[in-house]
């Protein structure tokens, strides 16, 4: 079995770790998410660390990231140097390693370090008793433009992705998680307020999150409202038509 891997150099102390994480990840059971992939929290040395186990792509994609695009693993450890760079909030990158049999990717890992948080955005967007949910959403909406101004732009910006870590009793601190999917580009504001689509958004909230979104990037309020509305309804409109073929109400 070939083996490729890579250590962010203020990490390699984690090298033997890394190399063993196969047996590390089999022998812990502390998961904190399964579904297509799976999460766990494995300590070594005293450091907490996140472990992602993505799941072994079907035939064709072993092939395609064996030879002609980065794994989901290597790109979320790219991804996070990258924003680390730019001084954005993820958690800090180990490293990312990927297992090889018969010339064909097979398992793969991204480890991180354990980022502490209080709460993903989605209490501030579904718990109408959470005290300050109003100024939570719009430093949330200031760390968003952030993220555009510096041309990022997160392609699964959903609520569980978004990492909320009260700092002091009026400010919050937010990292971002899950970013194999990420491009580095040119984000305009119709791009920029489609971000939030995701985020499956009742009525007053969106207007909140586009007002702010306006406020801080110096735009138009009225657009920016009719933009994100519309950016609004053609997710949920899409997700329901999928729901409808799937034969679900």
């Amino acid at each position: 079995m070939r083996v490729k891997y890579e250590l962010d150099k203020k990490n390699i102390m984690f090298k033997e770790f890394l190399l063993d994480i196969k047996n590390y990840f089999s022998e812990n059971q502390n998961t904190i998410h399964k579904a297509r992939n799976e999460l766990k929290i494995i300590s070594y040395n005293d450091v907490s660390t996140v472990v992602k186990a993505f799941r072994v792509p079907n035939i064709l994609n072993q092939v395609v990231y064996a030879y002609v695009r980065n794994s989901k693993a290597k790109k979320s450890f790219l991804n996070a140097q990258k924003l680390q760079d730019l001084n954005i909030n993820t958690p800090e990158p180990i490293a990312y390693i990927e297992f090889y049999n018969n010339l064909l990717f097979k398992e793969s890992f991204f480890i991180a370090k354990e980022y502490k948080y209080d709460f993903t955005i989605r209490e501030p967007l579904r718990n109408l008793e959470l005290k300050n949910a109003e100024l939570i959403l719009k430093q949330f909406v200031h760390f968003t433009y952030n993220l555009h101004k510096n041309g990022v732009y997160h392609k699964d910006y959903s609520a569980g992705n978004i990492l909320v870590l009260k700092k002091d009793e009026n400010t919050y601190e937010f990292s971002i998680v899950d970013i194999n999917r990420m491009e580095f580009k040119k984000v305009d504001l119709t791009l920029g307020l489609d971000n939030f689509a995701k985020l499956w958004l009742d009525d007053a909230n969106l207007v909140l999150i586009a007002k702010e979104y306006a406020k801080v990037a110096k735009e138009d309020e009225n657009n920016c409202i009719e933009i994100l509305k519309k950016a609004d309804k053609k997710l949920k409109d899409f997700v329901l038509f999928k729901r409808k073929i799937r034969g679900k109400n």
